[in-house]
């Protein structure tokens, strides 16, 4: 019984306007911030290398980028009330579920073939 009531509060929390995006594709994720009494929209843009809980509610992607030399990476949930929207910018051929292995490279051996 009590699966069946999270299970709804789950379904009524997706979103239905989360884009079709996939492993290796570069994103700007859209993020509002709550500073004190403010708040704002903070965008994140990488490369997705992770995505896990499939079509749940409790579904994330994990987006990495380089700033000032260092490696970043951010766990997003697709369905967060916080997550505004997800922009694809570029997409990528591969063959990989999780590319954990960007990790360690750097400079054009990091680079993804375009799709």
């Amino acid at each position: 019984m009590m699966g069946k009531a999270i299970d709804a509060i789950n379904r009524e929390n997706l979103k239905t306007d989360a884009p079709a995006f996939r492993i290796g594709d570069n994103v700007r994720v859209h993020v509002k911030i709550k500073e004190g009494d403010k708040e704002r929209v903070q965008a994140f843009a990488g490369t997705v290398i992770a995505r896990d809980g499939g079509a749940s509610a409790t579904a994330t992607f994990t987006v990495r980028r380089v700033s000032f030399g260092v490696g970043v990476e951010k766990v997003f949930p697709v369905h967060s009330p916080f997550v505004e929207k997800i922009e694809v910018e570029r997409s990528a051929k591969i063959r990989r579920a999780k590319l954990y292995y960007l990790r360690n490279l750097t400079g054009k051996k990091a680079r993804l073939r375009e799709a």
